[in-house]
């Protein structure tokens, strides 16, 4: 079993519109609403490739008890916390034409200190109890200090339990300190960070990004693994590094593309495949999920044809990169 840790929840609401008039009235072709947040798409990802997956975090309020009754109408186990806030919704606006997808995310309930505790002690009888992997993934709601996620992935360690964490700003920094198997920062996340610019006007910065990478990983994560959007993702190791490439830019909505990375990436750690095929999975799951109308879903068919697709090869960085890096390390301390 693989636990997913979702402490912000959601309940996800997607509208495509044929063409979105900002300063108008918009009349969506279609809407969808699923449970949501980056923890819930990364566990039903994992129940849509037959992985035997637990939910576990916090939820309150009608929308909370929503969210938690649909993840159990499509067969997703959960075992939430009850906080006397109510959980949030998100908003996607597809646009028809291809220019782009804004997302609309709430903040979240406060949450105290007891309510935390509570799932403290449901979380360790998770990890005590069969979990082969712990996913940590998402924002943290008001109320929890940027340290959570490095106490929980302290706890996963304790307990022999790998853990693979999707985070962004202190709570990333913190958490990768405490040393996870892999984190998976975006490239904007990465750039906060390292303290620089990784991209340029074509795209990310291949060098500069692996140098970012492997400046992370040497914080404490065994592994590091970038996403970059449509050029795929860049990989830190200790098989190395990588870049995997998708076959194609891939149009649709990519709300929710990152989250399959993080379901292929954890899976494929709890299966033990060699870094090259962990990474190519992983692509291959994000661009089907891109492709999908819906956010956090993708076709079985898809995934399936975009795997032998994807290209995967080692490395190398430029020293001067590795030195840049590692000054502006050093100048951010």
């Amino acid at each position: 079993m693989i636990a997913v840790v979702c402490l912000n929840p959601a309940l996800d609401v997607t509208h495509h519109v044929p063409a979105v008039d900002w300063a108008g009235v918009n009349r969506p072709s279609a809407v969808h609403a699923r449970p949501g947040g980056k923890g819930l798409n990364v566990a039903r990802t994992l129940h849509a490739l037959g992985v035997d997956v637990l939910v576990l975090g916090l939820a309150g309020g009608i929308t909370g008890s929503g969210v938690a009754a649909a993840l159990g109408g499509v067969g997703v186990p959960a075992a939430f916390t009850a906080v006397a806030g109510e959980t949030r919704r998100t908003f996607t606006v597809v646009d028809g034409r291809g220019r782009g997808t804004a997302m609309f995310s709430e903040p979240g309930p406060e949450v105290t200190a007891a309510e935390f505790g509570e799932f403290r002690a449901r979380y360790q009888g998770a990890l005590e109890t069969g979990s082969a992997a712990v996913a940590l993934s998402g924002s943290l709601p008001p109320g929890l200090p940027a340290g959570t996620y490095a106490t929980l992935i302290e706890m996963a360690t304790a307990a022999g339990v790998p853990a693979v964490l999707d985070a962004h700003g202190e709570a990333l920094r913190r958490g990768a300190a405490a040393g996870p198997a892999i984190v998976k920062p975006n490239l904007a996340e990465l750039e906060a960070l390292s303290g620089r610019r990784l991209s340029t006007g074509r795209g990310a910065d291949r060098d500069a990004v692996a140098a970012a990478a492997g400046q992370l990983r040497e914080a404490g994560p065994q592994a590091v693994v970038a996403t970059l959007g449509a050029e795929g993702l860049l990989a830190a190791t200790g098989d190395g590094r990588w870049r995997a490439r998708p076959p194609a830019v891939v149009a649709g909505n990519a709300t929710g593309a990152g989250d399959a990375v993080a379901a292929a990436l954890v899976h494929g750690l709890v299966l033990g495949r060699p870094w090259d095929e962990r990474l190519r999975h992983a692509v291959a799951l994000g661009a089907a999920t891109a492709a999908a109308p819906a956010a956090g879903e993708f076709r079985p068919a898809d995934y399936a044809s975009a795997l032998p697709q994807v290209t995967v090869r080692r490395v190398t960085v430029r020293q001067a990169a590795v030195r840049q890096a590692a000054g502006h390390r050093d100048g951010v301390r």
